[in-house]
């Protein structure tokens, strides 16, 4: 295989991942409407169109980074995350501020560390845009997670919201090996195995050990569901339940997005994973009705 052959297979596992992670983000925030909640029970569709918020905003330009530099630029992160920022797409006030600094000359080094008194931000959002960089890197999932970790700086800082992002990272990477979705467990343990010690590595434990939990709603009143926004509330239990339905994305979705929170990243996050695997592509008919990627990336229309 050559360099430019392997960097198509990268980019179209990535583009993949991304795909899957608009549809359950766009689709998700529907379920923030209350017209739709007897929906959600009932697992139908909501009216389209869908439009996605800043958790597919943010993995465009991770896709877009990976694409010009093959790998993660800190600097050029950055700027893509505040030249493309939409004040509408639903980002966290601090994160809003933060980027409208750097567009206007601040420098992301000393904005993203000051952020809650000097501790850095532990939210969810460097772990809800990262799942494309795991399927890039998917025959290195330890590459993944070193990039996932430089991936969060410019704006998460805090060892949590890392830590997090690192585990999507990984989770990506190794369901989207060329041999086939691993088990749920082989998921789990691989991604367990791939991060440091930290509240989201023991919500990762304690997901592993809920495996045989059917009821996602109990999972979730025990792992978190992104209901606080932090990685330690949000990421374990993604992760179970994309660990739980690797190679059926419709599951996934409706099972993630039952158990309620933050609905929009949570299923970002499952559906960046799982449809990182070649089997785990969203249904034609949902991918018609979520908006498409912004025209800023580049990509010829679906």
């Amino acid at each position: 295989m050559t360099a430019d052959s392997a960097s198509e297979r990268r980019f179209e596992r990535a583009l993949a991942s991304l795909r899957g992670l608009s549809v359950g983000d766009a689709l998700g925030s529907q379920f923030f409407v209350p017209a739709n909640y007897p929906l959600l029970k009932q697992r139908a569709l909501p009216p389209g169109p869908w439009q996605w918020t800043d958790d597919t905003e943010m993995a465009c330009s991770v896709l877009a980074v990976l694409a010009a530099h093959h790998r993660v630029d800190q600097d050029a992160l950055a700027r893509s995350f505040a030249e493309h920022h939409d004040f509408d797409r639903g980002y966290g006030p601090a994160v809003n501020r933060m980027l409208r600094l750097v567009r206007e000359g601040g420098d992301w080094r000393e904005l993203s560390s000051a952020l809650f008194n000097g501790q850095g931000s532990w939210g969810n959002g460097s772990a809800m845009r990262i799942a494309p960089l795991g399927a890039w890197y998917a025959d290195d999932p330890e590459q993944a997670t070193h990039q996932a970790e430089i991936s969060s700086y410019p704006t998460h800082q805090h060892r949590e919201a890392v830590v997090g992002a690192m585990a999507v990272a990984a989770a990506a990477s190794l369901a989207a090996v060329p041999d086939g979705p691993p088990s749920p467990e082989e998921l789990l343990d691989g991604v367990i195995a791939l991060v440091p010690r930290s509240a989201v590595g023991a919500g990762l434990r304690r997901a592993r050990d809920m495996l045989d939990y059917q009821d996602a709603g109990t999972v979730a009143a025990v792992l978190g569901n992104g209901r606080r926004t932090s990685a330690h509330d949000t990421v374990p239990f993604a992760l179970w339940s994309a660990a739980r339905s690797l190679g059926d994305y419709e599951e996934a979705f409706w099972v993630t997005a039952q158990a309620g929170g933050d609905v929009d990243t949570t299923c970002a996050i499952v559906g960046g994973i799982v449809a990182s695997g070649g089997g785990g592509a969203p249904p034609p008919a949902w991918l018609t009705q979520t908006e498409e990627p912004p025209a800023w990336l580049g990509l010829p229309s679906r």
